[in-house]
C-alpha cells in the first residue's frame, strides 16, 4: 500500500484545498495520471500517480484544507483490485460502486424521525496562541450527511491561521449552529453529530433541510473546480450557465474564461447568494455591518486574502523605511530609440525600460550586500546569487514570479524572460518553482501613472525597488534650466538589516547605472 501525500507547495505556502478528484475509489490508474488538483492562494498543483496501480481509498475528499504531508489517498499495487470488476461489468461501469460513496454530498443521509442515537457536540479547538476568536468559514459537509471521526467539517478563519473543526465520532451532522461569516471562539458548539441511531447505511436519502437549500442547493446542482468557482465570482459568470468539460462535467477554469468572454454574467440574485447569512449564534464582537441599497458585498478570493495577510505581516515585522531619488532617463531612452530596430530583429523581443533597471539593481546589489540579504531569527543571511522577483499585475491580484541568476543574463534574455512570465501569469500557468526564492523585487508603478508610491516589502526580502512614470521636468543642469524624461525611484528596505547610509548608497548607484548605461558594460 502507498501513500498519496501533499508534496511541497512552495515558499510561504503550508495548506491547499482539494479541488476535484479524476479517478474514484477502486479506478485503475497510471504512472503521471493526474489523480487530484490542490488549490493554493497562487498556484494550482497537480498531484499526480508515482507509479501503476489502484486507487484503493480517498482519504482527503474535495474541498477539505490540508496541509503539506498530508495524506490525499491510498494506493495498491498492481491494480488488481480494479480487474475483476472488469470481468463482471460491462466496460465503462467498473468504478460504479465507488462513486456511490461521493453520492452522499449531492443526496445527504438524512436521520431517521425515531432516531435512538446519542448526540455529540463538535466545538471549536484552541486557534493558537493570542488567537481569541475567529470567522466561521465555508461548511464542508452538509446538515443531514453522513461524517467519520476526524473529519473536517468546517474551515474556522482567524489572522493567523485556517483551523480545521473534526468531527468528533461517527454518525450524521444532525445541526449546524453556525453560519458562513459568524464569529466563534475557542469552545464554542458549532454542530451536533447524532451517534449510535441512523446510519449512511439505513438512513434514507432526503431532500435538504430547509434551512440549508438556500446555501447548498445552488452548490450541489453545479459541479466546478475551486479554482474555476473562484474565477468565476471574480469575473461575474453564472456557473449554472457554463457547460462543463472536465471529468464528470466539472466546470474548469478554461469553461469560466469562454463563458466570460461570451457575455454569461451572473444575475443579480446570483450575487446576493454570496452575501453571509444573517448570524444565529451569539452576537459577535465585531460584527460586519450592515451593507446599504447602493453597496454590494463581495466575499475576498483566496489569493485576495493572502495579499492582504502578507502586506500587513511585512508592515508589521520589519522595521520599513523609504528613501527616494531621481533618474534621468535621456540616456536609456536614447539608446533604445537609436538601436531598437536591430535588437528586435536580432533577439525576436522589444528593449524595454524593465531589462536596464533589473542589471542595473543586480549591479548595486553586489555593492550593498545587505540589500539582498534576509533575517533568519538572529542570523543575516548573505546570498551570492541575484535572482529578482517582478510584481506583475493580473486580474486576481499581484503576483511576483522570479526571475533566475539575472547577473549571468544578457538584456534580450530578461526581456524575453519578462515577457515569458508576464504572460503565464495573466493565464494563471506560473507554477510554485516560478514564484519563489526572490532575493529583491522590482515593482514597476509607471506603467499605471503613478508618480511616486512607497512599496511594500515582499518578506522575507529586504528591499524593493519601486519606478515610476517618466515625466518631462526641468532640472538644473551646468547652471542652466533644462527639461528632462525624469523619474522617480523609492527604495523600501528592511532598516533592521539595511543602514540608512546603505540604502542611500545602493539608490545612488541604481541612479548612477540609468543616467550611464555603459557602467553596466563596463561593471562600474
Amino acid at each position: 500500500m502507498t501513500d498519496i501525500t501533499v508534496p511541497q507547495l512552495g515558499e510561504s505556502v503550508t495548506e491547499a484545498t482539494v479541488g476535484s478528484w479524476n479517478f474514484a475509489e477502486g479506478d485503475a490508474v497510471k504512472r503521471d495520471d493526474i489523480l487530484v488538483e490542490l488549490e493554493t492562494d497562487k498556484v494550482s498543483i497537480e498531484v499526480r500517480a508515482d507509479e501503476d496501480g489502484t486507487l484503493t481509498k480517498i482519504v482527503a475528499p474535495e474541498g477539505q484544507t490540508v496541509e503539506i504531508g498530508a495524506k490525499l489517498a491510498e494506493m495498491g499495487a498492481g491494480g488488481a483490485a480494479a480487474e475483476p470488476a472488469k470481468e463482471d461489468a460491462p466496460k465503462g461501469e467498473a468504478a460504479k460502486p465507488a462513486p456511490a460513496k461521493a453520492e452522499a454530498k449531492s443526496a445527504p443521509a438524512k436521520p431517521k424521525a425515531d432516531d435512538s442515537g446519542s448526540t455529540v457536540e463538535a466545538t471549536i479547538p484552541e486557534m493558537g496562541e493570542s488567537v481569541a476568536e475567529g470567522t466561521v468559514g465555508a461548511w464542508l459537509v452538509d446538515a443531514g450527511a453522513a461524517v467519520k471521526k476526524d473529519q473536517a467539517l468546517v474551515e474556522i478563519e482567524t489572522d493567523k491561521v485556517a483551523v480545521e473543526v473534526p468531527c468528533p465520532a461517527d454518525g450524521i451532522l444532525a445541526e449546524r449552529l453556525a453560519d458562513e461569516g459568524d464569529t466563534v471562539a475557542p469552545g464554542d458548539v458549532i454542530a451536533r453529530i447524532r451517534t449510535g441511531g441512523a446510519s449512511e447505511a439505513d438512513a434514507p436519502a432526503e431532500e435538504a433541510a430547509p434551512d440549508d437549500a438556500g446555501s447548498g442547493e445552488a452548490e450541489e446542482d453545479v459541479k466546478a473546480m475551486p479554482s474555476a468557482a473562484r474565477m468565476a465570482e471574480e469575473k461575474n459568470v453564472d456557473l449554472n450557465s457554463v457547460e462543463g468539460s472536465g471529468k464528470d462535467g466539472r466546470v474548469t477554469k478554461g469553461d469560466v474564461m469562454k463563458a466570460s468572454e461570451s457575455g454569461a454574467s451572473a444575475p443579480a440574485s446570483g450575487e446576493a447568494k454570496r452575501e453571509p447569512a444573517p448570524a444565529k449564534a451569539a452576537p459577535a464582537k465585531s460584527p460586519p455591518r450592515d451593507t446599504g441599497p447602493r453597496e454590494e458585498r463581495v466575499k475576498m478570493t483566496r489569493l485576495r486574502q493572502t495579499i492582504a495577510r502578507r502586506l500587513k505581516e511585512a508592515q508589521d515585522t520589519a522595521a520599513m523605511l523609504t528613501t527616494f531619488n531621481e533618474a534621468d532617463m535621456s540616456a536609456i531612452m536614447s539608446m533604445r530609440k537609436t538601436h531598437q530596430d536591430a535588437f528586435v530583429e536580432k533577439h525576436g523581443v522589444k528593449l524595454g525600460f524593465m531589462s536596464f533597471f533589473v542589471k542595473a539593481c543586480v549591479n548595486a546589489l553586489k555593492e550593498i550586500p545587505a540589500v539582498n540579504a534576509e533575517i533568519d531569527g538572529e542570523d543575516i543571511i548573505y546570498k551570492n546569487y541575484y535572482d529578482i522577483g517582478v510584481a506583475v499585475s493580473t486580474e486576481r491580484g499581484l503576483v511576483v514570479p522570479v526571475l533566475r541568476d539575472c547577473d549571468t543574463k544578457s538584456l534580450a534574455d530578461i526581456e524575453k524572460e519578462i515577457i515569458d512570465l508576464g504572460r503565464r501569469a495573466r493565464d494563471g500557468k506560473l507554477g510554485i518553482d516560478d514564484m519563489q526564492g526572490a532575493t529583491f523585487t522590482v515593482s514597476n508603478g509607471g506603467i499605471f501613472g503613478s508618480l511616486l508610491s512607497t512599496p511594500i516589502l515582499n518578506a522575507p526580502q529586504s528591499g524593493i525597488l519601486g519606478m515610476h512614470k517618466i515625466q518631462e521636468r526641468p532640472v538644473a543642469e551646468k547652471g542652466q534650466v533644462v527639461v528632462r524624461p525624469m523619474m522617480y525611484l523609492a527604495l523600501s528596505y528592511d532598516h533592521r538589516i539595511v543602514d540608512g547610509r546603505e540604502a542611500v548608497t545602493f539608490l545612488v548607484k541604481v541612479k548612477d547605472a540609468l543616467e550611464d548605461p555603459a557602467r553596466l558594460v563596463l561593471d562600474l
